[in-house]
């Protein structure tokens, strides 16, 4: 039986944003295909947590730290674009509304926000493009703008620039934050569709909704510590919810999915 390959390791690291310390001896381990969600309230660190996945932050250089990723010590912003797939709330919000869709796409090979004149396609670049919008269905507005796109168009357009390397992991951000209830689902259906394909999610929340059935690990990010990591059934309880979030709440459950309802005051 193959040993399970583990794409992100890290070990006793403490990262600082600013002048705040947000992580202290802080150790994750995410194996290919072990699906993860990661939830907790705002604050719990969660989006300083991306920021070190996508190498826009860095653990202090500490003895005793070890950080790898697909098992190396040292990677690039250049390395974690062709191997995670992020897709996040602060992507939506900066990237430039007047890019064309079909350009927002494109520009997931040089991880700009829009294209521009000294940038060159191959061939074989625009034909995955084209691939990855008619997956997301969304090839019919390639030509309108980011602007004119709904919030929903918009999350799938930035799920396809993603995408356009084939990256063996997506790390998706609140997801569906946004979204009608029409819109979450589609989203979340193209977001089963990738698992099934073989891509490993890591899911980054504080939405219960937002966890598909096949996500069987959670973790729970409070504060800058990992208060609880564990199968689904033994996290996703009324009691250690409601603890994880600071107030009663209760847990309703169908097929697999689960939401949050205000518990008892």
């Amino acid at each position: 039986m193959a040993m399970p390959f583990p794409i992100l390791d890290i070990q006793h690291a403490t990262v600082c944003r600013g002048e705040t310390r947000v992580f202290s001896d802080f150790s994750f381990l995410l194996n290919a295909g072990e699906h993860a969600a990661i939830l907790g309230p705002n604050g719990a660190g969660k989006s300083t947590l991306l920021k070190l996945l996508s190498a826009e932050v860095h653990p202090l250089a500490l003895e005793e730290t070890r950080a790898r990723l697909f098992g190396e010590e040292r990677w690039s912003v250049w390395d974690v674009r062709k191997k995670l797939g992020i897709v996040s709330y602060d992507l939506q919000r900066d990237y430039l509304i007047c890019a064309e869709g079909r350009n927002v796409v494109l520009s997931g090979f040089y991880a700009s926000n829009d294209t521009y004149n000294h940038q060159t396609f191959t061939q074989e670049q625009m034909d995955r493009a084209d691939a990855v919008m008619r997956e997301l269905g969304i090839e019919s507005l390639a030509t309108r703008a980011f602007e004119h796109l709904s919030t929903g168009e918009q999350r799938r357009f930035l799920l396809g620039r993603a995408l356009v390397h084939d990256p063996p992991v997506l790390v998706l951000d609140e997801p569906t934050s946004g979204l009608d209830l029409k819109s979450c689902f589609q989203y979340l259906d193209l977001v089963r569709a990738q698992i099934h394909k073989g891509k490993t999610i890591v899911l980054v929340t504080h939405h219960l909704h937002e966890i598909p059935p096949e996500i069987e690990r959670v973790i729970f990010l409070k504060g800058g510590k990992i208060l609880a990591d564990g199968p689904k059934l033994n996290l996703l309880t009324n009691d250690r919810i409601s603890t994880l979030f600071d107030r009663p709440i209760v847990l309703a459950q169908a097929n697999g999915w689960y939401q949050a309802l205000p518990g008892p005051s």
